[in-house]
């Protein structure tokens, strides 16, 4: 072994990542911009406060309470602040399932009964259900707020503490619903669209360097032609693809036990409130953009390696800004008039509106989402025939 021919190799290496200044950049610059993106999105989020609409149905002594709650919730550090008064459940119900509204809290007609027995009573508290994380933080600080009135109380009464029962409900998916319900709209959605644009990138990128699209550019076939062709091809395996994500997602089949293998599943059977149809073409539609994304950033590459290169620049972004792990009204103000011109953004909104809260074409918001993905893949198109033309001519 000789310790010149080991540093003759390492330098070769480091002079050919010298000359290449994207790898540099992917290795001492993009780090820093994506960490420096993450820390500016975690640590400016705007608060949020949790908004409660109250159903008074124990009279008088019900409105009492909501007076106390409307009182402790000017300035509480729980951030809760009691926005509305609804005439019924119903109504309390419609509220959320309209968005105005984070939580609402049921009094029921033998609330002062209850407490005059010496019983603890039972309030019924509405959550939307579409995210347990966010629903258990709200029901959370309202639980702390209730435990803060009643000490108050028992102690200016010199009477005992008596805390309600909370019989939870939601609006959407069931209360037992988990966080793997809650993210399959993003499996399907940012999965779909990462394999898809590498997938495509790559492909694409060899068709280039084989010489292939050179020679179909010396025959009668259009750019825009060829462009069209290539996302249709692309285009039919990440239908595929999606099929296959979509039905694993909401599917589940029963293997039974074979020899001496045990029994085991196959599919994760989240709940889904909505049309499996929709929440399948609005994922194809992300995917078709994919398709149109990887074939334009394609002809900028050279070598494979910097397709993946694309990654950090296109995907980690979408994933952090997207409305993937918070919601895009509480990013910065600025970042989020970046999230709103991101493809992921309105997929992770239109998916989550049809799984979650059971949306369908006669939404607005679905129909924008459409529109949107829809004019992202067609811009996409337009700019790969032109950027081929710039690349081959």
């Amino acid at each position: 072994m000789s310790i010149v021919r080991i540093l003759a190799v390492a330098r070769r290496i480091i002079q050919g990542f010298r000359r290449d200044e994207r790898t540099l950049g992917l290795i001492f610059v993009v780090p820093l911009v994506v960490t420096a993106l993450l820390g500016w999105v975690i640590r400016d989020q705007k608060d949020v406060t949790v908004e409660v609409v109250m159903v008074n149905s124990a009279g008088p002594p019900g409105q009492r309470i909501i007076d106390a709650l409307t009182q402790a919730t000017i300035g509480a550090p729980e951030g809760i602040e009691v926005i509305s008064i609804a005439g019924s459940e119903e109504a309390a119900r419609a509220a959320l399932r309209d968005g105005n509204g984070d939580l609402a809290v049921v009094l029921p007609g033998a609330l002062f009964d209850d407490v005059l027995a010496g019983r603890r009573p039972h309030v019924t508290v509405i959550t939307p259900g579409t995210d347990p994380a966010t629903d258990g933080a709200a029901l959370g600080a309202f639980q702390a707020l209730m435990a803060t009135l009643a000490g108050q109380l028992a102690a200016a009464t010199g009477g005992v503490a008596v805390i309600p029962i909370i019989d939870r409900e939601t609006v959407f998916l069931s209360a037992s619903a988990d966080a793997l319900d809650v993210l399959a709209p993003v499996f399907l959605a940012y999965f779909g669209y990462f394999f898809v644009f590498i997938l495509t990138g790559i492909s694409f990128l060899r068709e280039r360097v084989g010489g292939t699209l050179e020679r179909l550019l010396a025959t009668p076939v259009s750019r825009a032609e060829i462009v069209l062709g290539y996302g249709l091809g692309f285009g039919f395996f990440a239908t595929l693809q999606v099929i296959v994500l979509t039905l694993y997602i909401l599917a589940k089949v029963d293997v039974p036990a074979l020899g001496p293998l045990p029994a085991f599943t196959i599919g994760l059977a989240v709940q889904s409130s909505g049309s499996p149809i929709l929440a399948f073409l609005l994922a194809v539609l992300l995917s078709l953009g994919a398709v149109s994304l990887g074939i334009f950033l394609s002809t900028f590459a050279r070598t494979e390696l910097q397709i993946m290169q694309f990654i950090p620049l296109v995907i980690v972004p979408q994933g952090l800004l997207g409305g993937i792990f918070w919601p895009v009204d509480r990013l910065p103000d600025i970042l989020r008039a970046v999230a709103n011109v991101l493809p992921m953004t309105y997929a992770v909104d239109g998916l989550k509106a049809v799984m979650l809260r059971g949306a369908d074409l006669g939404d607005a918001a679905v129909r924008l989402d459409f529109v949107v993905l829809a004019g992202i893949a067609a811009l996409f198109v337009v700019l790969a025939g032109a950027t081929i033309k710039r690349e081959v001519a």
